[in-house]
């Protein structure tokens, strides 16, 4: 079976660059990924539920990002879904990161 290179899956879409660098900080539920984007991105970014729950569903059939079982923690809601990469989507975010700095390059 041929392992996918990361170059082939670049350029990504915005909302999918902006979800796989939300989740190389860990473990993350649907919401706390909304407002990791909007944080990183100094409010330029913002990700509706509609636009991030369909993305999500994207990069795990894409095998980029899996559905993890929740942290136990008592004030946790339990319909929360958390989510974090895979190995390959370290590397598809980690490429396209790349992609993007060299094209702000001089």
């Amino acid at each position: 079976m041929n392992t996918p290179k990361p170059r082939e899956y670049l350029p990504l879409p915005v909302a999918q660059f902006h979800i796989l660098a939300a989740l190389s900080a860990g473990e993350l539920h649907g919401y706390a990924i909304m407002q990791s984007v909007e944080a990183s991105s100094d409010g330029v970014v913002k990700i509706g539920p509609a636009t991030l729950y369909g993305t999500l569903k994207r990069l795990v059939d894409g095998g980029l990002a899996e559905e993890v079982v929740k942290p136990d923690g008592e004030n946790d809601d339990p319909r929360r879904r958390y989510y974090r990469l895979t190995g390959l989507g370290e590397r598809v975010w980690a490429a396209e990161a790349d992609r993007l700095t060299s094209l702000v390059r001089f």
